[in-house]
């Protein structure tokens, strides 16, 4: 009883200063994990095991960590270090493609074709946030397209503030079109095994509607605050320099980008784990970037990768304690293990805690939650996987600090003499989240259930 105890009390107090916002999150979680491992594992279980299982370093040399000649093991508990290694990789990747200007290029081209015509580009940069989102962090693309969205808007005479809100919105939902979308999905997969393309055509194709949706919505509801027409300009006039300094650089940047999509894409039938493919692609960003490589590494967000480190220990001292076997137990009764209630349950309890806490440690703690569900209750795993997937990344968008690409995108338009309060956030975003939680919820009713 005692270590139950120590691990709730330290999993209420992480997740209460990670709401606080006063300490750095990957000091907290680091501290928090620290805690467990003492008081959880030492004090309270007496259990040098459950300390092992949960860093499960040991995972790292075998062989299926890196190669899966069949479907992808489930990792069970503990620290996943696939979804570590496969940040970091991404994270190099990323970096590589910024520093070869692939992400300025790339949106003032699309500007270009859409004419400079500020409701076009409010379409086309809705789209594009979506796309680029499936496949790169959601931080990154709201970085880069918010800046440039101002800067067009500074030439254009636009409004850019219903355009930053609106990429807001589809990157969190094209994040969770794909494994590596999001880092709940990433964690999700990887803890249970799913490929990139099981991702796909299951969160993506509800995701696809989704999109399809709220582009129309948002075009109904925003595109009159756009622009006054008495500060319409002349497309002709425009000049807006798009160049690229390196083509080199720019190349190959791109190139390993399709590598790497390519890889994530038949990751499933090459048997090459997301750990590998995250390894192989930093390393061939690095080596092809030379004697940038140093920099290149300097840059990458260990804080983040650290965060989920301690993260994953204080989780894992939730679920070596049977603390996640009761709170499934107890869903499961409130449910009265009626599928369809349990399915609405997860959906929008994730959505609305992710709209307030950060949906990373919360989708963490579900993961075990769902698997104990499916095999006590016979709702099928896959089905509550895809939910809960939906659920954190969709609910992130409903205030702006529900994800961390909302926190970007206002505090970079906040900069530049554009602020976004909270009551024009919610009054904009809050209606379009419950629109696409209730399609959802729709779609998973009809295909799964």
């Amino acid at each position: 009883m005692l270590a139950e105890i120590f691990a709730v009390v330290i999993f209420v107090t992480m997740f209460g200063f990670i709401v606080w916002d006063r300490f750095p999150k990957h000091y907290v979680t680091l501290g928090c994990g620290a805690l467990t491992s003492i008081f959880v594992f030492g004090i309270g279980m007496h259990s040098v095991k459950a300390f092992v299982d949960t860093i499960a370093v040991g995972g790292i040399f075998k062989r299926d960590f890196w190669y899966a000649a069949e479907e992808a093991s489930e990792q069970t508990s503990g620290v996943n270090w696939a979804t570590i290694i496969f940040l970091w990789g991404m994270m190099i990747m990323v970096e590589g493609m910024a520093e070869a200007g692939f992400f300025d290029w790339l949106c003032l081209k699309i500007a270009k074709l859409a004419h400079y015509e500020p409701v076009r580009i409010f379409v086309a940069f809705m789209v594009l946030s979506s796309v680029l989102a499936m496949f790169i962090d959601s931080i990154t693309v709201i970085l880069f397209l918010a800046a440039v969205t101002i800067r067009l808007a500074r030439t254009l005479k636009f409004n850019p503030i219903p355009v930053i809100m609106a990429e807001i919105f589809c990157a969190n939902l094209g994040g969770s079109a794909t494994m590596c979308g999001d880092p709940p999905n990433i964690i999700i997969g990887t803890s249970l095994g799913y490929s990139f393309s099981d991702f796909v055509l299951n969160t993506g194709a509800i995701g696809a509607v989704s999109l399809v949706i709220i582009i129309i919505y948002f075009y109904l509801t925003m595109r009159n605050r756009l622009q006054d027409p008495a500060d319409k300009v002349d497309p002709s006039t425009i000049d807006v320099e798009i160049r690229i300094d390196n083509m080199k650089e720019f190349l190959t940047s791109t190139v390993i980008f399709l590598i790497a999509v390519a890889l994530l894409v038949t990751h499933a039938m090459s048997g090459l784990t997301v750990a590998f493919i995250g390894v192989f692609i930093a390393a061939i960003t690095l080596i092809t970037a030379g004697r940038k490589a140093i920099t290149l590494l300097k840059r990458v967000d260990y804080p983040t990768l650290l965060f989920f480190i301690g993260l994953f220990i204080v989780v894992g001292g939730l679920e070596q304690t049977g603390i996640l076997e009761i709170i499934a137990e107890f869903i499961a009764k409130v449910s009265g293990g009626n599928a369809f209630v349990m399915i609405a349950i997860i959906l929008w309890v994730s959505a609305i805690a992710s709209a307030f806490i950060d949906n990373i440690p919360f989708s963490a703690t579900m993961i075990p939650v769902i698997r104990t569900l499916a095999a006590t209750t016979g709702v099928d795993l896959s089905t509550m996987a895809w939910t809960l997937a939906i659920g954190t990344d969709i609910g992130g968008s409903m205030t702006p600090i529900g994800a961390s690409a909302n926190v970007v995108g206002i505090s970079t338009a906040g900069k530049e003499g554009y602020p976004i309060s909270w009551a024009t956030y919610c009054k904009e975003l809050v209606p379009g989240t419950i629109i696409v939680l209730v399609v959802s919820m729709i779609s998973i009713y009809i295909r799964y259930l």
